[in-house]
């Protein structure tokens, strides 16, 4: 026997003992408390093989406080349950009982959070290396040096994924060679592969960042924040589907101790998400919300001119990176509308897509067809765009593609704006979010800058991923 714990109500006793002696312990003690077990005084012995019992041993542990809460919140952020616990009249060491699978991950999490390690660590599994992917990884690979030498704070990647194949060590991966990696690898990867992978790894402070577009990818949330494996995400498919299974996912990131993290959702890099938390937190509340949050619209209405017609304005968007892989996502304003559902939600509106009022620019004949079939029409609209460009370039006005949210009532649409609107002057790709709320009321909360592109997108996907590990 090497563990006793008994609760401080004294009606269960735990008896640690090897897995080879649990046969015979139960027969001792189910004949020494014969009678009492008959009278039903006590139940009858019950056994739980393959568990393993840590100590923390260490004479500074003695009068700390919040020593044991640190050590069982740390646990229990990582998931790992603990199913007994003792500690000594001496306060030098803490005993605690677990299943054996989870052996190796508590002791990881505990020599990190502990010190015993030199460097905070999060081990990070990414899907998708595209354009924000492959960004990330290299911002990672670059400023890996400096967090650990300034911040104390390791970052090791230890999964990637494309849309085929899947790499993991448990170590780190070699950032110099991941490509070659990924393309010999023959793990066949589906999203639900890579997420019981994930799973099966059991490794602490995990971190699934997502940078594809997929709906498949985003339906393995759930199974990972209730492993305790926190979400980081530019993919807008989760915040912006029906409000249930959003507000599911926030709701099991608290439960589990987690987070659920897409600032990159709407700005890209720009801190909008975060600000609006911050705002509802502190007590304020949003009465109105009006912006420009698409990149490609405005940088396509920027460079539209006598000499740039719309449909090669849209071929310009696509060359500098600011489109989705298919534009027709970003003209259908179906890019705005999932942004302008995700800020109502982090405001407190409960609003779905088909809430949002739509004014679109582009007619729906556009979008039916395949893609070959868009761009071969879609020169049409040059001519009658050019006419209207001109006409409201000779009244001072400009377009822009709006989302609006006012009185619990969403609508998207492209205005003619002149020069005393915020958004007239926007430039490039920028966006600009206009916040009226309760204290900023008369002059709402402006937030600007630029919106669209794989590296400022990367860059917010890394910001939130360094808030998970609370640095500053």
């Amino acid at each position: 026997m090497f563990f006793v714990s008994q609760a401080s109500s004294e009606n269960t006793t735990s008896i640690g003992v090897k897995n080879d002696d649990a046969d015979m312990a139960i027969q001792v003690l189910e004949e020494e408390f014969a009678s009492e077990i008959k009278l039903g005084e006590i139940n009858r012995m019950k056994k739980e093989c393959n568990l393993a019992t840590v100590a923390i041993v260490g004479e500074n542990m003695k009068r700390t406080p919040g020593m044991a809460g640190k050590l069982f919140g740390t646990l229990g952020r990582n998931g790992i349950n603990v199913i007994a616990c003792a500690q000594g009249a001496s306060e030098t060491n803490i005993s605690f009982v677990i299943t054996l699978e989870s052996l190796r991950k508590a002791l990881n999490v505990i020599h990190d959070s502990f010190f015993l390690s030199d460097y905070q660590v999060l081990n990070v599994f990414v899907a998708g290396v595209g354009l924000v992917g492959s960004n990330l990884l290299e911002q990672i690979h670059k400023q890996k040096e400096k967090l650990q030498n300034t911040n104390s704070l390791k970052i090791n990647i230890v999964g990637i994924t494309n849309s085929k194949k899947y790499i993991t060590c448990r170590e780190r991966i070699d950032m110099n060679n991941y490509k070659e990696l990924l393309a010999a690898s023959e793990n066949v990867s589906t999203p639900e592969s890579f997420r019981d992978e994930i799973i099966g790894m059991n490794i602490f402070n995990s971190v699934f960042v997502d940078c594809t577009a997929s709906p498949q990818v985003a339906s393995i949330y759930k199974d990972l924040l209730q492993h305790n494996v926190s979400v980081v995400t530019a993919n807008k498919v989760a915040a912006s589907s029906e409000y249930a299974l959003y507000s599911d996912l926030k709701n099991t990131s608290r439960k589990r101790g987690v987070k659920f993290l897409f600032e990159t959702n709407v700005g890209a890099g720009l801190p909008i998400i975060n600000t609006i938390g911050d705002l509802i937190n502190s007590g304020d509340h949003i009465l109105k919300i009006e912006a420009v949050v698409s990149g490609t619209l405005n940088y396509i209405f920027n460079v539209m001119s006598q000499e740039v017609p719309l449909s090669r304005a849209i071929r310009m968007a696509m060359d500098a990176g600011y489109a989705e892989p298919d534009p027709r996502i970003d003209l259908s304003g179906m890019d705005v509308l999932r942004k302008l559902v995700i800020l109502s939600r982090e405001a407190g509106y409960k609003l779905e897509q088909e809430d949002v009022k739509k004014n679109l620019f582009v007619p729906q004949e556009y979008f039916d067809g395949s893609i070959e079939d868009f761009w071969t029409n879609v020169t049409r609209l040059d001519a009658p765009f050019e006419a209207r460009r001109k006409q409201l370039e000779a009244e001072g006005k400009r377009l822009r593609f709006v989302a609006r949210l006012e009185e619990g009532q969403a609508e998207i649409g492209l205005q003619e704006v002149d020069a005393n609107s915020p958004f007239y002057h926007l430039e490039g790709s920028n966006n600009v979010i206009l916040l009226t709320t309760e204290r900023y009321n008369k002059y709402p909360l402006q937030i600007k800058g630029y919106g669209a592109g794989a590296s400022v997108t990367a860059a917010g996907v890394f910001a939130d991923m360094i808030s998970i590990a609370n640095i500053r």
